[in-house]
């Protein structure tokens, strides 16, 4: 080896050596600025509560404050390109439900791939939906909202947080099994079809519980079943779909934190950890049971597998609803 190449071999090595290391402080000193959270619908619906939450104990545990940054539209799509094109340092992430990979097959054309686009990070709970009236409806069990729609064939309209989002599928996959024909009604966000159904403007929601729960204890709506095959904790009081009359119904929707693809190993590994601990927290657990959550857990790719076999899933609900697929 000459001199002069042996002096180049040198020069490389230290070359490597220096990136390795502001590599690996920049990892460990992660996040050295804001983080934000985004969240694609607008504030009081379970993404939403479930980014706060997570949120919170994540801003303690990093001593950095973690923004939780509203971006309601066309079910969590205006959100998601944001993260999508976002810097990939892990300061930017955001909550989505099973929703966002059910656009695949709702919307013709995405400015982004569900799966390819985005590193999933953490799941953060399973969150069912619940069968909710207003209390105006003559109907107080599940047999009994059958009946009347079957009845009323065209007559009765359900609200949902928007076109392919998990309030939505819950309606349509419960109209296939029953045999019912009513009217979807799509918001930007749950909290805004749930005013509608408390004023009067709806008759039923398929709302998650998070989002409902208070006003179905208050009276101002009633529950008739839950979609999961098991009683939620938060309404032990409620049958689900299938044990009150509609066997084999089931709809189970998760929560998880995903941010663009790409984001460096260790970050990814960081905030997987931390995110799954945060939800082990005896006092965030019992926030978010009792606010109709089941909290889970798992790993990076563990949730990537869940996202793409549910994003096959939904695809074939769609087809059998003959769900209109939106330009």
């Amino acid at each position: 080896m000459t001199m002069r190449s042996g002096l180049l071999a040198k020069c490389a090595l230290l070359f490597v050596c220096a990136c390795a290391t502001d590599s690996g402080y920049a990892q460990q000193d992660y996040p050295t600025k804001p983080i934000r959270m985004i969240v694609g619908v607008a504030p009081s619906g379970a993404t939403d509560i479930l980014a706060r939450t997570v949120g919170v104990k994540l801003a303690e545990v990093f001593k950095q404050q973690v923004v939780v940054e509203n971006r309601p539209g066309a079910n969590h799509i205006i959100g998601g390109e944001i993260t999508a094109r976002s810097p990939k340092d892990g300061h930017t992430l955001q909550m989505i439900p099973e929703g966002f990979v059910i656009n695949a097959s709702v919307y013709a054309k995405l400015p982004f791939d569900p799966i390819k686009d985005f590193q999933p990070l953490a799941i953060v709970a399973l969150v069912p939906n619940v069968l909710t009236v207003h209390p105006s409806l003559p109907v107080r069990n599940v047999k009994q909202f059958i009946a009347l729609a079957r009845s009323r064939p065209g007559q009765l309209s359900y609200g949902s947080s928007s076109v392919g989002s998990p309030s939505h599928m819950a309606g349509e996959l419960f109209a296939v099994m029953a045999k019912l024909n009513y009217v979807h009604v799509p918001y930007k966000g749950q909290s805004l079809a749930l005013i509608d159904l408390m004023g009067g403007h709806i008759q039923f929601l398929f709302p998650s519980i998070p989002s409902s729960v208070q006003h179905i204890r208050s009276g101002r709506l009633v529950a008739l079943g839950v979609t999961t095959a098991q009683r939620a904790t938060a309404l032990p009081d409620v049958a689900s779909i299938a044990e009150a009359g509609l066997t084999g119904y089931e709809v189970s929707g998760w929560y998880g934190v995903v941010g663009p693809a790409g984001l460096p190993p260790a970050v990814v590994a960081r905030l997987n950890k931390e995110i799954n601990a945060i939800i082990q927290v005896p006092e965030t657990k019992k926030q978010m049971t009792n606010e109709g959550a089941e909290p889970r857990s798992a790993t990076p790719e563990e949730f990537g597998a869940t996202m793409a076999r549910d994003l096959q899933k939904w695809a074939k609900v769609v087809a059998a609803a003959g769900i209109q697929v939106q330009k």
